[in-house]
């Protein structure tokens, strides 16, 4: 995929330009060792060349083996000479003044690390060893492979002080000291590539030919594997504009965890050079970061190369539904999970099998097209992988669609894109404009008609669906099979007929579905007028036509399993003793944009043992019974202080990322499979803990809530009396500086409650979405409030359940979107915005929630999130206030 950009040689001669993603260049000038530079943001002073060429009064990284002048920590401020802004190679992570990026690369000759062999077509086998590529580091995490013991930080960052050498194969790290790591002794030893070795396409195998042999090839590179049983070549195509931002960091990311040259930019010609030089790789994988369109990409190059085993593909969901992301287990859209850990479940992956249709099209010669709106004759793409339908939905993509086209800047977050659906889906629920649609068509399914029932049904769009989601997560056929349907597969060779209403459509997000029509093997769509329609999101308006839909083909997918969260490469991992810090959540909460306050505030509840790589899920069960440890000292510190009937404990506790930022982020539960240890912590771990005290006497007594901070986290709890919890002795309060002030505490249900005896708002913030169903249709009143005169759907947008607060946007009075509390004049927006929520502010918005409604202290949800420190949902509220639709 050869690079519009300049030579590397025109590169090193100063050019002021970087381009934000660059990939290797694969034509006869490519050269080995060539720098992939890209702006940097790093802060400091980190430039890789020595003090005396680049600022003289500053000590600087050398070139490895050279002596390091080692000046007073003073001077590390002074005299500094500006050599333009910092770059940064994705590859190995050198980082330079750009003026200096010359003098790196023509006098030092620091080269990044070869990525092909250029080598004689008759020698390629001759050396099958990879070498390590050794960098110099000031600032590393870690430990050292050879001594285990981490590296120095603060001071010798200071100093600019070589503190260790790192290899930008496999990862590895010494002390730059001798006794860690020798020069040549290093030098030839062979790199192993580090823990995803199996994915990583090695330099050996990607042979640059020589000039006369490139004469009749389209191609100057030729890939030639050594076939191995636990390889998986892991093939990784991006668009760096995805996503927002993500796709290009992701592009830099992937270019460092693997061989640059496995990993390809879209926008540079497409997936098609790189799968027809990879595609007769044995055990080959994909990983589409994209959209359902990069994957229907994709797989239409496969057909043109004719492929006749697909390689399995994976799924980086960057798009806006990423409908076939879900089916695959691989979640609706990427939130920064560590990508050494996608890297682990695409390699320990389930391949599953994924039907493809084909959509075969002749104009209707029976139509009469005197008075028809004019359309297209062929549909935009003639294979489905995900869905076909007609009617009503396809009328809102195609409005959405058009007007992405006419201003594309508008449309370009996930946030803004689902708003637009969402406020075009409420104008067809009043204008009702496919009403008749069954009027224009007739359907027949393997050969029985099938035009009627769609008539009784009066459906106004028809779904063709070949996986389980649709529009972003639905489910329109339901969770189970119904009359005598199957229940569906991906490869069963049969595709699923839904009818949808108009009244349908809205509710398939709250959880409802679609009218079952058929299960088919083969199906015949008729129309007769300009009908609006849709293949996996691509809309257009099609003249009459005769559409006739069968089988293509099957293609391997990899579909994410469930039991990625223990890796056999971690057995043999040394296990380290970590110091386990505790926070209460209040603390976090009020203090969690302060790192320094949080960490010198933390308690020291004991150790864990773990090794850097283990998962968080693993090590829960460690830390619950340094918190029973705890609690047991606490019961014996009560009964010696004479209270003899101590109260019951519950407690509920977050693992808090303390390395990823300049402040502290709470990991949910749910997510704890997708972190390693190494990913929220350096050297110490911390935990935020949300502790209640129950008294015995109260446990069966009706929920009420306890006095506490006016806006605080009052998720899914219920307590005893007030008066109990004021009764909370000194000792307890002081133990361990974990609760600060009993009266402030608030308490969960406790699991003995009647839940008959819940009413809506007990239900809601226990995010019970079929309680809250259930007590709606006996009755209950949505608009009810709490004596601090918060509704349903303020609990339920503080803690986060979509289904329960799309079920009250949908079923309940407007009014109910701009409800305020009596304590702090909060919307349920308010709360969803201070949460930092986005999805939940999302949904709101959809629903007609008012954005410039304020609080007692005169901020709107905007202006919140703005003190929150979240600058993307701020910019998204902001937004919201231009719509885009006229």
């Amino acid at each position: 995929m050869a690079s519009p950009k300049k030579s590397c040689d025109d590169e090193n001669e100063g050019e002021k330009v970087i381009k934000q993603s660059f990939t290797p260049k694969w034509s006869i000038d490519a050269k080995n060792g060539v720098h992939l530079w890209c702006r940097s943001q790093a802060s400091g002073d980190q430039c890789y060349v020595s003090s005396d060429i680049c600022v003289g009064s500053r000590t600087f990284l050398c070139c490895p083996g050279a002596l390091y002048a080692i000046k007073t920590a003073l001077s590390a401020f002074n005299g500094l000479k500006d050599r333009g802004s910092r770059i940064k190679c994705s590859s190995c992570k050198i980082i330079v003044h750009e003026d200096c990026k010359s003098i790196l690369t023509d006098k030092i000759k620091v080269c990044c690390r070869s990525t092909f062999q250029d080598v004689e077509i008759g020698s390629y086998r001759d050396n099958t060893a990879i070498n390590h590529h050794w960098i110099a580091r000031r600032t590393l995490k870690g430990r050292c492979r050879t001594c285990s013991k981490t590296f120095g930080g603060k001071v010798c960052s200071l100093l600019n002080e070589t503190v260790a050498m790192s290899c930008s194969w496999c990862k590895e790290v010494c002390h730059n000291k001798e006794s860690c790591f020798n020069m040549k002794k290093m030098s030839s030893e062979n790199c192993n590539l580090g823990d995803h070795a199996n994915l990583i396409v090695p330099p050996t195998w990607i042979v640059k030919l020589p000039e006369k042999e490139t004469e009749n090839s389209k191609h100057v590179f030729a890939i030639k594997p050594i076939p191995s049983s636990t390889s998986k070549p892991l093939l990784v195509f991006i668009n760096p504009k995805s996503g927002g931002n993500q796709g290009s960091k992701l592009l830099r990311t992937f270019q460092w965890l693997l061989n640059p040259r496995q990993v390809f930019d879209l926008t540079e010609g497409g997936p098609g050079m790189g799968l027809d030089l990879y595609k007769r790789v044995p055990n080959l994988r994909i990983l589409a970061c994209g959209g359902d369109g990069t994957v229907g990409w994709i797989l239409s190059v496969l057909d043109d190369l004719k492929v006749t085993t697909s390689p399995p593909i994976a799924v980086l969901p960057l798009g806006t539904g990423n409908d076939l992301a879900r089916s695959l287990g691989w979640g609706g859209g990427y939130t920064d999970e560590p990508l050494t850990k996608i890297l682990s479940n695409i390699e320990d992956g389930e391949i599953v099998k994924l039907d493809r249709w084909m959509l075969n099209v002749i104009p209707n010669p029976n139509a009469d097209t005197s008075n028809q709106e004019e359309g297209r004759k062929n549909l935009p793409l003639n294979v489905v992988n995900n869905y076909f339908s007609l009617g009503v939905d396809a009328r809102i993509a195609l409005e959405f669609h058009e007007a992405r086209e006419a201003r594309p800047g508008k449309f370009n977050s996930r946030f803004r894109n689902k708003m637009f659906y969402g406020q075009a889906g409420g104008k067809d629920l009043i204008q009702r404009k496919w009403k008749d649609l069954c009027n224009y068509i007739s359907l027949e399914c393997d050969g029985q008609d099938m035009t009627h029932k769609l008539r009784e049904l009066k459906v106004h769009s028809i779904l063709f669906l070949n996986i389980s989601s649709y529009g972003g997560g639905t489910k329109p056929w339901g969770t189970s099979g119904s009359n005598n349907f199957q229940s569906p597969r991906t490869d069963d060779g049969m595709i699923e007929v839904i009818g949808l209403t108009t009244y349908q459509l809205p509710l398939l997000q709250a959880g409802g579905h679609g009218s079952a029509i058929a299960q088919c093997k083969r199906a015949k769509l008729v129309t007769s007028c300009t009908i609006p329609v849709q293949v996996d999101g691509e809309p257009c308006r099609l003249a009459p036509s005769i559409i006739d839909i069968e089988l293509l083909n099957t293609v391997n997918m990899i579909a994410k399993t469930k039991s990625h969260g223990t890796s056999a490469k971690k057995e043999n991992v040394e296990k380290v003793s970590l110091p386990l810090k505790l926070l209460s959540l209040q603390k976090y909460e009020e203090e969690h944009h302060r790192k320094a306050n949080l960490v010198e505030d933390a308690f020291p509840l004991g150790d864990v043992s773990v090794s850097h790589n283990t998962d968080l899920s693993e090590i829960r069960s460690q830390i619950n019974e340094l918190l029973k440890e705890r609690d047991k000292k606490f019961e014996e510190q009560e009964r010696e202080q004479g209270n003899n009937q101590p109260k019951k404990k519950t407690s509920s506790w977050w693992f808090l990322d303390s390395c990823s930022g300049q402040k502290f982020f709470r990991i949910d539960e749910a997510q704890e499979h997708l972190y390693y240890v190494n990913d929220i912590c350096d050297q110490e771990l911390f935990i935020a803990e949300q502790r209640e005290f129950l008294a015995e006497a109260a446990i069966d007594e009706a929920p009420v809530k306890v006095e506490n901070d006016p806006d605080g986290d009052d998720v899914s709890r219920a307590s005893s009396s007030s008066s109990s919890v004021g009764q909370q002795s000194q000792g307890s309060r002081d133990f361990g500086g974990i609760i600060e002030d009993a009266a402030q505490v608030e308490e969960k249900p406790d699991p003995g409650i009647d839940m008959s005896d819940m009413d809506i708002i007990a239900a809601a913030k226990m995010g019970y979405l079929d309680q809250v169903a259930r007590l709606h249709n006996e009755g209950q009143n949505l608009m009810l409030k709490d004596h601090d005169g918060r509704t349903a759907l303020h609990h339920a947008a503080f803690i986060g359940n979509v289904d329960v607060v799309r079920y009250l946007v949908a079923y309940a009075p407007i009014s109910v979107l701009d409800a305020q509390d009596d304590i702090m004049f909060h919307t349920a927006l308010h709360r969803a915005a201070s949460r930092m929520d986005k999805v939940i502010c999302s949904i709101l918005v959809s629903g007609g929630a008012s954005l410039d409604v304020k609080d007692k202290q005169g901020n709107t949800a905007e202006e919140i999130a703005e003190i929150m420190g979240d600058k993307v949902l701020a910019d998204y509220l902001k937004s919201v206030a231009d719509p885009v639709i006229l």
